[in-house]
């Protein structure tokens, strides 16, 4: 396992306990409150959740589809754990371990995938798109949700010491189009939060 991987596996390992109740979870359950009123699919899709968390996006989902099924995925797993304890909805959702840059699922087997502030966390973010265009099937849509740098003040973030990296809207765009995904738009959620959906 990486250096980079690794870390950011125990950094979420040691958040994992206080993750529902720190400041930064409320302002994602307000995030996804809005992402769930701007999304598109079939009561009964499959549906992926990369970089799950604790499974808060799931338990909303599960609330609003009663016949949805899907997979969380994270690369904590203490997060996974919390998931798995928390999870309403079992046996139609389930949550794994796993890297988003190497997906353990077949071709085409997902109708949406979300990544929910989390695509600043990767090391190859390029990678990431990839897999994700390999498990959506024609037709699927990806939902991703990050914050946008606004101007250069945002800049310092983007180095190794943080090991994250915000990207532009045309960044994203670009990412996008480098896997043949089309690009639906772009949703300002809250702040400089914004959803960029993406259709395979």
């Amino acid at each position: 396992m990486s250096g980079f991987i690794n870390d950011k596996k125990q950094i979420f390992d040691i958040w994992s306990s206080s993750y529902d109740w720190t400041f930064p979870s409320f302002i994602y359950q307000a995030i996804q409150k809005r992402l769930m009123s701007k999304i598109e699919i079939c009561g009964n899709a499959d549906v992926l959740d990369l970089g799950c968390g604790t499974g808060q996006l799931f338990n909303k989902l599960g609330n609003e589809y009663p016949e949805l099924r899907g997979i969380g995925l994270d690369l904590s797993p203490k997060m996974i754990q919390i998931a798995r304890a928390k999870n309403k909805h079992r046996p139609r959702f389930i949550y794994i371990e796993g890297n988003a840059e190497i997906l353990p699922f077949a071709e085409g087997q997902f109708d949406a995938v979300f990544n929910n502030i989390s695509f600043l966390h990767y090391q190859n973010p390029q990678q990431v798109m990839k897999e994700v265009k390999r498990v959506l099937n024609p037709g699927g849509k990806f939902y991703l949700v990050d914050i946008i740098p606004n101007d250069s003040s945002l800049d310092f973030i983007n180095n190794n010491l943080t090991k994250i990296k915000f990207y532009n809207l045309k960044q994203r765009e670009q990412m996008g189009i480098n896997v043949e995904f089309s690009c639906l738009g772009h949703d300002y959620l809250l702040g400089f939060v914004v959803l960029t959906t993406f259709i395979n």
